[in-house]
């Protein structure tokens, strides 16, 4: 089955950071793909730029719901 996990970045922590200890977890096999942009968040005055990440991947089971490998 197919898979397809999203991380953003968040005020405590990477997109980055967050996918690659996610990636550490799979079989290279699995990986199919991954997708890197970044964007602005907007605040009231200001502007930040955010990563978002999304890794399509492999799963062993058929098992419907299950993210996490």
């Amino acid at each position: 089955m197919i898979q397809v996990k999203e991380f953003l970045d968040s005020n405590h922590i990477s997109a980055e950071k967050r996918a690659n200890e996610f990636l550490a977890k799979l079989r290279e096999e699995q990986v199919v793909d991954i997708k890197y942009c970044t964007g602005l968040q907007q605040y009231h005055d200001t502007a930040e730029q955010r990563s978002y990440i999304l890794v399509v991947y492999k799963t062993d089971s058929g098992n419907v719901g299950i993210h996490e490998p």
